[in-house]
């Protein structure tokens, strides 16, 4: 399952919490946390019994991703650009799950709009 949050402090005032204890997904990426670290830590680093893995943005209230999991994953994987731009925002987590015999990743990613203009358009791209 995946749900965009437009902020997890805003969601969890909604009933995010009860919503997803009556889904009983195993795993759930989330995007637009809109949080850092220390917003989330002893609140939401676990929700219905799924662990949570976060990418947040350097910019205070941006994007953001997350991905929550009941099963205990064999890597966790924060970002993809090495620090670059789409880094800095927040935009990848990928939880794997491999095992001798198979590889499986999960990701929760978060695109730019692009209607801010063609730079963002392109980095969308």
């Amino acid at each position: 399952m995946t749900l965009n949050l437009n902020g997890i402090r805003s969601a969890s005032t909604k009933g995010l919490e009860a919503w997803v204890a009556s889904q009983k997904p195993d795993c759930m990426g989330v995007q637009e946390l809109k949080a850092q670290h220390p917003d989330l830590a002893g609140r939401f680093e676990e929700i219905a019994g799924l662990k949570g893995y976060f990418h947040c943005a350097e910019k205070k209230g941006y994007s953001g991703v997350g991905m929550y999991t009941r099963h205990e994953p064999s890597d966790v994987i924060y970002g993809f650009d090495e620090g670059g731009e789409f880094d800095q925002e927040g935009r990848w987590v990928e939880v794997r799950f491999d095992t001798p015999s198979r590889k499986l990743s999960l990701i929760s990613s978060y695109f730019p709009s692009g209607s801010s203009g063609e730079e963002r358009q392109q980095a969308k791209f």
